[in-house]
């Protein structure tokens, strides 16, 4: 089973409940909290298309790259580098989060990925990059994701 096709995807939730409320809201934000996730390594196969998010049904296995930060008050950011690699080559994806900011996530996941193309005799210049971040106010429960949704 090779995927063809990718998207990615974020968001954020809040919850007065528990973290998994907040988790549950975050993948809603995002578009994916209907489905069940099968969390994978960093591997985009040679070839593979990145599109807009689609609509899958409800209940739909489909396997991800997810990165998450989740807290009670303060700020939380999770972000998601990748590089769709070249006609032959793999591409691959990494990711961060931490109680920190926009910046920090941005330092660390572009450290990251360089490193993880120099492993592989890569020059990844056309990297992108998402970071999703939440100021959780007190009391509440938050939480941040970023996926990478591959579709088969």
């Amino acid at each position: 089973m090779i995927p063809r096709k990718y998207f990615v995807v974020s968001g954020k939730g809040l919850s007065e409940v528990s973290m998994l409320n907040a988790y549950d809201r975050a993948l809603l934000d995002a578009g994916i909290g209907n489905y069940n996730l099968v969390p994978v390594s960093s591997i985009i196969p040679p070839g593979a298309e990145e599109i807009e998010p689609i609509k899958l049904p409800p209940g739909s296995i489909v396997f991800v790259v997810i990165a998450k930060a989740e807290g009670r008050e303060g700020t939380v950011s999770a972000g998601m580098a990748w590089y769709s690699g070249e006609s032959e080559e793999c591409g691959f994806v990494v990711e961060a989060h931490g109680n920190t900011d926009i910046g920090e996530i941005g330092r660390r996941l572009k450290s990251m990925i360089e490193e993880m193309g120099k492993a592989r005799g890569i020059n990844v210049e056309a990297v992108k990059m998402r970071i999703e971040t939440l100021d959780i106010p007190k009391g509440l429960y938050g939480c941040v994701i970023v996926a990478l949704v591959m579709v088969v």
